[in-house]
């Protein structure tokens, strides 16, 4: 009888410690707004994003399968709130944008205003992602102007494109996806969501769009709702889709 009701007790508390551990891949209700990508594979580097509003604790499609290109190598996890998976992550310079769960951080663009409901930075010549491996600044947005022409030695990410790189205009527009937030060097680093080239041109690992969409979704987009971003090829998201409380794409 004892040996029984320590197997009982046993089991309940699996059960405890494996509801608890699924409860921390499930996003939490304070989450209202979602940017849902789902890609065909691993190697895609194309895919559509899915716009929802929670409402009533339910997901409510507000804009679906809106086009937009990935890392020219496709996708690998990144560093997000979700757990820890099983498979190939993100590390610098792999052409891979992050799978996962992100927050979103500040809007940012070439514009001096810009009306979106995220925090906006008008970007200056002065301001680079730092994408140095080993760097104090790694994987964060700093002005040469207030830090000196050192702590942007060998960046390869001026925000303002425009002015340095032949009038690029993939930047004049976009967000932070807050991909590796603890800034640890070597594990990627500038991760946004901005305009694209063309349908056929990929990223260094970004998410992006027509100016159109990018323009709509900042708009649309309000931090108080604490806005959260997925991305995930379909077979994960056809695995998670429950475990993360994620809604059901037609």
């Amino acid at each position: 009888m004892t040996m029984k009701k320590n197997l009982l007790l046993l089991i309940s508390l699996m059960l405890i410690i494996s509801s608890s551990v699924q409860a921390k891949s499930v996003i939490g209700n304070q989450h209202q707004q979602l940017l849902l990508m789902i890609s065909n594979d691993w190697q895609a580097t194309q895919g559509k994003l899915y716009q929802y509003e929670k409402k009533q604790n339910k997901w409510q499609l507000i804009k679906g399968s809106t086009s937009v290109t990935l890392g020219r190598t496709g996708l690998a996890w990144g560093l997000g709130l979700h757990d820890k998976q099983v498979g190939q992550y993100k590390k610098e310079g792999d052409g891979k944008a992050p799978a996962g769960i992100f927050t979103l951080g500040d809007a940012f663009g070439y514009l001096p205003d810009l009306v979106t409901g995220l925090t906006y930075q008008a970007m200056s010549k002065n301001d680079y992602c730092i994408d140095v491996n080993g760097s104090a600044y790694y994987n964060q947005i700093i002005s040469s102007e207030q830090l000196g022409e050192d702590a942007i030695k060998g960046s390869s990410e001026p925000m303002r494109r425009d002015v340095h790189l032949n009038n690029d205009q993939v930047y004049k527009k976009g967000l932070i996806i807050n991909h590796n937030s603890e800034n640890i060097s070597g594990e990627g680093s500038c991760i946004f969501m901005h305009v694209w080239r063309s349908i056929d041109k990929p990223t260094a690992g970004c998410t992006a769009m027509e100016e159109t969409h990018i323009t709509s979704i900042l708009q649309w987009l309000d931090k108080s709702k604490q806005p959260i971003y997925v991305a995930l090829p379909k077979a994960e998201y056809l695995k998670l889709k429950k475990d993360w409380g994620l809604p059901t794409v037609k």
